[in-house]
């Protein structure tokens, strides 16, 4: 059975391998925040926070200064500890996004070196305990069975990943590197939040309080401002109340917001205080996309809210008594 080492770990420190790796060294909490020896744990596991929820990045190297020391897996368990005793729910979700974005780099460029048996199992391995898909590697392609593409592929609206335009043989889909780890995007993302919001929020020690408050003085400076007025349809509200929760919306979820919103006559900039509780929210990114949604940039072309049927196929509705006989969500609370 192959078993990750320490250069995997150090890219994966989410997996089920590194805890079990990390028993080996026998840390404590009290050790991690106060021992001098362990000071770029402290600095790593800042970093690693600061950088993904206040800059909107990752750092995609790995720290090997220290031989001795399992620098990536002690801060980003360290980092773990820091959120949950500040319970900085915001911050979590941009953390848990920003990991897997660091993540999936490393992947992608795993997946692409992939060479030798070892390799392949090794790489393999990592997306079957993240996502749980059974891929193997044929030529250059790496290969999963069509219902585990069509699951994930639902989720995305362009052309290219529609199974017709796929490459298909003995019900198996053929997928770049780069479509194998952005097709499990979401789930990577997924298996990184929920390992930090099913870890036990442990006792706080002394060496930990300063940067404690400082994690909860950033989690409050991105509540959200959102509010709404008039009667919502219960699937557009549910994306408001996931945005403002400052949970990491689906491009579906976030599809319909912007284009319901649109429809109802709501300008841009009223429509981007919406997206700003979003873990991975950027300005620039999202006012072009509002713009092109809306038909002011681009093609000219805009985009029309989809339909209640739609929105069951992407897991999307919520109906409720009111929404019997409608059709679309532009047709909630109108008299019929």
């Amino acid at each position: 059975m192959v078993t990750l080492g320490d250069r995997e770990l150090g890219r994966y420190p989410f997996l089920a391998d590194a805890g079990q790796k990390l028993k080996e060294y026998g840390f404590t909490l009290e050790q991690l925040s106060e021992d001098s020896d362990l000071e770029p744990v402290r600095q790593r596991a800042l970093r690693r926070i600061r950088m993904a929820t206040e800059e909107g990045r990752v750092d995609k190297s790995v720290d090997t200064s220290d031989p001795t020391l399992p620098l990536e897996v002690l801060s980003f368990l360290l980092a773990i500890v820091l959120l949950k005793l500040s319970g900085a729910r915001h911050l979590i979700r941009r953390f848990a996004l920003q990991e897997a974005r660091r993540a999936e780099a490393f992947l992608e460029r795993d997946l692409g070196a992939a060479v030798t048996e070892t390799q392949v199992i090794l790489t393999t391995k990592i997306i079957h305990d993240l996502a749980g898909i059974e891929i193997t590697k044929e030529s250059d392609s790496f290969v999963i069975p069509i219902p585990d593409y069509l699951r994930r592929a639902v989720l995305f609206h362009a052309r290219e990943w529609k199974l017709v335009n796929r490459s298909v043989r003995a019900g198996r889909v053929y997928l770049t590197p780069h479509e194998t780890v952005r097709l499990i995007r979401q789930e990577m993302t997924n298996y990184i939040n929920s390992k930090i919001s099913s870890a036990a929020t442990p006792q706080m020690v002394p060496g930990l309080q300063g940067f404690v408050k400082e994690l909860m003085a950033a989690d409050a400076r991105l509540q959200p401002k959102i509010t709404w007025s008039g009667v919502l349809p219960p699937c557009v509200k549910h994306a408001m109340e996931t945005m403002r929760g400052g949970e990491n919306l689906s491009h579906a979820g976030r599809f319909l917001l912007a284009t319901y919103m649109i429809e109802r006559g709501h300008s841009i900039n009223d429509i981007k205080t919406y997206f700003e509780g979003a873990p991975d929210y950027n300005e620039s990114i999202t006012m072009y996309q509002l713009r092109h949604l809306s038909g002011e940039s681009g093609s000219n072309t805009k985009y029309r809210c989809q339909s209640c049927a739609k929105l069951r196929t992407l897991n999307l509705c919520y109906a409720i008594p009111e929404c019997d006989g409608i059709s679309s969500p532009l047709q909630f609370g109108t008299q019929r």
